[in-house]
């Protein structure tokens, strides 16, 4: 978020507010909307994190905001400068999911009983028994009372400043639904000898109420974990940090002390704590976190590292250049929290109309009443009349049409390994023509994996392979632990190396069978055989090591992140469906090109950090295109969070899958196409439902207000508006997962269409 026009960057102020009280997006947009509403503050409000920041000009202050927060019905208060990006308590939110569940479960055990009664005894009077009002009402009441609170309040809060959401006309309908019920059941049907059997249709207010919370609780579940992003993301820097003082004695303190120029140390297997250059010392840094490369980088002198990284072998001190929200994970938190900030914004709507249908609904219930009275009728057929109309038009279908369809993609999604946290996840889903795709962990297992193992004439692959296996078993490296385990897996039981020494940023050494092996970097002359294979193989992407047997080079190792089985068939679906796939990756070139070529991705983007992957899909969406983005690993969270719609690999991390809008559980990627696929075929469900219900209220309320609808009819009416919704979203059970050509026939065809290579974002 930037300064508004005409403010510059020196005049002002970006303040961050505490915000309490909000229960829904629309909740935050209001609060929006009233900052906005200050001549020259531009303010953005994060329902994930229940903070809002704005830029505010000269002679604005905090206490000003404060007010204009309360003014629309909230609470604030102003947060003080962090270097960490604002976290919602999640006290709070965990209190708010209990509370919907606890309310949503008595509604659900509740309104089986109340449809069955309200059946019985409206249409077979005979089957009552003295007091069965009573049952009613004692059925009823939890319902109505206890488990429509939350409505109830929203309602009130919205009258009090004066404006209305669905909730209002949510809690009148229920309201009149529920008070009709009792005056037919106490006053029309007592001391009849023909009782009426109209009106009693409390069924209608407790399945509303079961439907409506089912939705709300889905909504809060997804804020909760949409926050979660951002909380994982400060998980990954460090807590304290050994600091040297001008004598060079450490000296542990917090991270936030920390100053840019100040040194400090980093011992094998600690968290980098922010931004610097190595001064003294070598290690590997695994670096997985920030770029998503697989293969750790050697550190030494002179040399960048990034906060949140991990030293893997040698001790290191580190001069700090960066600290604070300026250092590279710092960056990518507050790329997330912007993402989210749009999120935000976005409304249903259902929402979106209230403004102007709950009134004109009220207005014309009154007028109806009215007209009614002034014909001279009684007021029993004015008073039956205007209820109709609020009971006909009570948004039950309306509100029922995204949280029963989302409830039944969901159940279907989840069958399939697919899990999507939101309507935004479905109305991206219908325009989205590109698919990014990280590499390591997304196209690719994530791990190293020794895959070839080329020896010099005269010994043995199997004597090579132990002695190598039994040197890098007692290293920390990753490289050494994908061929310890390959010599494990192969030979068994391996010798133990003596003498082990660790040689940080080139290999290991130690004895073996009475040989001095080494196992790294080349540091002897390669037989001519040996160093072209050793070339075709960093061509091709590979990581390459030698072993050397008293000094001489012996042996050859190529090491490789596997490519996943399901990836080539996932990228052909992909492409089928129309959509250009792009392989995105903070790896090395000649590694993105080789798991290019190998999955049918023509188009690869490597080398790119996390704010370089944003940049990417920026461009994209500058020009045009509707970007999703695949990826499972802490670096893709701002990309995934700033894409059109965010998928993530359910075994990648928490960062990840709490940024993304669409999580994808299983271990195959081709479920991937799977879930755009639904996603879409939900959004055109939802869409379809929304026009029912506003069709069905235009046709249903002339009929109500001119008397042709009893109050019975019209809540009839309205569950069988209701029915259709529910029924139409059950059709999401028969979703059938699209398949390539190559699936449907059993092999792959050499001449199928090849998706036309556009060139790739400058």
């Amino acid at each position: 978020m930037q300064p508004q026009p005409g403010t510059s960057a020196s005049e002002a102020v970006e303040l961050t507010l505490a915000i309490g009280g909000m229960h829904c997006g629309a909740c935050a947009a209001r609060v929006e909307r009233a900052l906005n509403g200050l001549e020259g503050v531009e303010a953005q409000v994060n329902y994930a994190t229940e903070r809002a920041t704005a830029f505010v000009p000269a002679g604005v202050t905090g206490a000003r905001l404060i007010d204009e927060v309360s003014s629309a019905g909230y609470t604030a208060e102003l947060v003080g400068e962090d270097p960490q990006p604002p976290v919602a308590d999640t006290t709070e939110v965990d209190r708010r999911l209990r509370s919907l569940r606890r309310r949503l479960l008595l509604a659900a055990a509740l309104f089986m009983p109340l449809c069955d009664y309200s059946i019985a005894f409206s249409n077979h009077p005979a089957q009552r028994f003295p007091g069965w009002q009573w049952l009613m009402v004692v059925l009823a009441a939890p319902v109505v009372t206890w488990a429509a609170w939350p409505f109830y309040q929203s309602a009130v809060r919205s009258a009090r400043h004066q404006t209305s959401t669905m909730d209002t006309l949510v809690s009148l309908g229920i309201l009149a639904a529920t008070s009709w019920s009792l005056y037919s059941m106490f006053v029309l049907d007592t001391g009849s000898a023909h009782p009426s059997g109209s009106g009693i249709y409390l069924d209608v207010p407790g399945g509303v109420i079961m439907f409506l919370l089912a939705g709300r609780y889905f909504e809060a579940w997804s804020r909760k974990r949409s926050g979660n992003a951002l909380r994982g993301l400060a998980s990954v820097a460090a807590r304290d940090v050994a600091v040297l003082d001008a004598d060079g004695r450490e000296e542990r303190r917090p991270v936030s002390g920390l100053a840019v120029g100040e040194r400090f140390v980093v011992r094998p297997g600690e968290t980098v704590a922010t931004d610097g250059k190595v001064v003294l010392g070598q290690s590997s840094i695994d670096q997985s976190v920030m770029t998503g490369e697989s293969r750790p980088a050697a550190a030494g002198p002179g040399d960048a590292v990034l906060g949140g990284t991990v030293s893997l072998t040698g001790r290191i001190v580190v001069q700090a250049t960066k600290v604070g929200r300026e250092t590279q994970l710092g960056q990518m938190m507050r790329l997330v929290e912007h993402a989210q900030n749009e999120k935000a914004a976005v409304q249903r709507l259902a929402d979106r109309i209230s403004g102007v249908f709950v009134p004109a609904v009220l207005v014309i219930s009154t007028v109806t009443l009215a007209v009614w009275l002034l014909a001279g009728s009684s007021p029993t057929t004015g008073f039956s009349a205007a209820i109709s109309v609020l009971i006909i038009a009570c948004p039950c279908a309306l509100g029922l049409a995204t949280p029963t369809a989302l409830f039944v993609a969901s159940l279907t999604g989840a069958n399939r390994g697919i899990f999507f946290k939101g309507y935004r996840a479905l109305e991206a889903s219908r325009h989205v023509d590109t698919v990014l795709l990280d590499k390591t962990g997304t196209l690719t297992e994530g791990r190293m994996t020794l895959t070839e193992l080329e020896v010099v004439e005269g010994l043995e692959e199997d004597d090579v392979l132990r002695w190598a296996g039994s040197v890098e078993r007692a290293s920390e490296h990753p490289v050494a632990h994908a061929v310890a385990a390959t010599a494990e897996s192969r030979l068994g039981d391996l010798p133990e190396a003596e003498a082990f020494v660790a040689l940080p940023g080139v290999g290991a050494r130690g004895t073996v069978d009475g040989h001095e092996i080494y196992v790294g970097r080349a540091q002897a002359e390669i037989p001519s055989a040996l160093a072209e294979r050793c070339a075709a193989w960093e061509n091709a992407g590979r990581t390459v090591v030698v072993v050397a047997s008293d000094g001489a080079v012996v042996a050859a190792l190529a090491l490789a992140d596997q490519v996943r089985p399901s990836a080539a068939p996932a990228v052909r679906q992909l492409q089928e469906m129309g959509l250009r796939c792009i392989l995105l990756t903070g790896d090395n070139e000649a590694t993105a090109r080789a798991v290019g070529r190998a999955v049918g991705i023509d188009e690869v983007l490597a080398g790119a950090l996390p704010a370089e992957k944003v940049a990417v899909i920026r461009r994209l969406q500058d020009a045009g295109r509707c970007v999703a983005m695949v990826g499972d690993g802490v670096n893709d969270a701002p990309a995934l969070a700033s894409a059109n719609l965010g998928l993530a690999v359910g075994s990648g991390t928490d960062v990840a899958i709490n940024a993304a809008d669409l999580i994808i559980v299983r271990d195959d990627l081709r479920v991937a196409a799977t879930a755009i696929s639904l996603a879409r075929r939900t959004l055109s469900t939802i869409r379809g439902n929304l026009a029912w219900a506003f069709l069905y209220n235009l046709a249903a309320i002339p009929l109500a207000a001119c008397g042709l609808l009893n109050p019975l009819i019209a809540g009839a009416a309205m569950a069988l508006s209701s029915t259709f919704v529910v029924a139409n979203s059950s059709r999401l059970l028969r979703h059938v997962a699209p398949r390539a050509s190559s699936e449907r026939r059993g092999f792959t065809p050499g001449w199928r269409r090849r998706t036309p290579v556009l060139a790739p974002p400058t």
